[in-house]
């Protein structure tokens, strides 16, 4: 048991590249993990992590052992929640990571669950900032976009399009662009990511005779809140860039009017994710399950 014990501080130390948080995973002190590691470090006489005064990082000798250390511990998982029986009851909080618009798309569906799962309680943290699942002790988490973080495991939720929509006082005011680069006589309301701070790109296909070289968009207003872009472009600051399920409706409505539908390049989808290292407990598979089979977004146009 004790050199288990050293190997959990050592995988979840590897997987946070932090002592401190890797206590805060396992319950005990950022001291109490390094000696840990450091008696299986000895144990084995080799050197696991390499530690500086900012962070730790795998050794070679570490990286390998890792890969290991890390099947074992979902063994293990595996093995104690067939022992418990827990599938029968899937209980306990259920922390759940999820972009700002998720409210949208993520709250119509929970009554249902929430019936079906009592025991299950569901703290949901709506936020665009892009958050370390392992390290923060994300049980589930809900992103777009490619997938980078080899810790993880990902069902695909669905694929949604983006559209370029305006209000129909600015289109009365400015014209209607009909071709990728009018956009540049534009007011344009740009989506800011919280982590990088980047503005998000406007994939578009460039017309026959539009001209050459880069697109340069005249920007009215950054944010990184969709709602506040979905705002600022019906109340007429100027044209945005925005997945169609979240306009659908305004448009619908008359508020809102889509252009440029042609040009438009990029499809993108959506993801539910959890640690690769944890075991599919109940309470994350059946709330994974229930995503997948309830959340449906209407097929977005091939991309070109």
């Amino acid at each position: 048991m004790h050199n288990l014990n050293g190997i959990a501080a050592f995988v979840r130390a590897a997987e946070t590249c932090s002592y401190v948080a890797a206590g805060r995973l396992l319950g005990v002190s950022a001291s109490a993990v390094g000696k840990s590691v450091a008696r299986l470090e000895e144990k084995l006489g080799v050197r696991l992590l390499n530690r500086s005064t900012r962070r730790i990082s795998l050794s070679n000798e570490g990286a390998l052992f890792y890969e290991r250390c890390q099947r074992i511990l979902a063994d293990l998982g595996d093995a104690e929640a067939e022992l418990s029986h827990l599938a029968e009851a899937p209980r306990g909080k259920l922390k759940v990571s999820l972009p700002v618009i998720g409210y949208r798309i993520i709250l119509p569906l929970l009554a249902e669950f929430t019936r079906q799962y009592p025991e299950i309680e569901l703290d949901l943290d709506f936020n665009d900032r892009l958050v370390d699942v392992v390290a923060e002790g994300v049980d589930v988490a809900v992103r777009s976009g490619t997938l980078t973080d080899s810790r993880l495991m990902a069902r695909e939720l669905g694929p949604f399009a983006f559209a370029i929509v305006g209000s129909p006082a600015y289109f009365a005011r400015h014209g209607v662009p009909a071709t990728p680069r009018a956009l540049e006589g534009h007011a344009c309301v740009r989506y800011k990511f919280p982590t990088t701070g980047k503005l998000q790109e406007w994939a578009l296909q460039r017309a026959e005779g539009d001209g050459g070289g880069e697109l340069r968009l005249p920007t009215a207003l950054t944010c990184n809140n969709i709602e506040a872009l979905i705002g600022a472009a019906t109340q007429g600051v100027g044209l945005a860039y925005l997945p169609d399920f979240l306009v659908r409706d305004a448009i619908a409505r008359g508020e809102l009017q889509a252009v440029l539908a042609e040009h438009l390049l990029y499809a993108s989808k959506f993801w539910v994710l959890w640690p690769s290292s944890r075991h599919l407990s109940p309470k994350i598979r059946v709330f994974v399950d229930h995503l997948c089979t309830h959340l449906h977004f209407s097929a977005p146009p091939p991309t070109r």
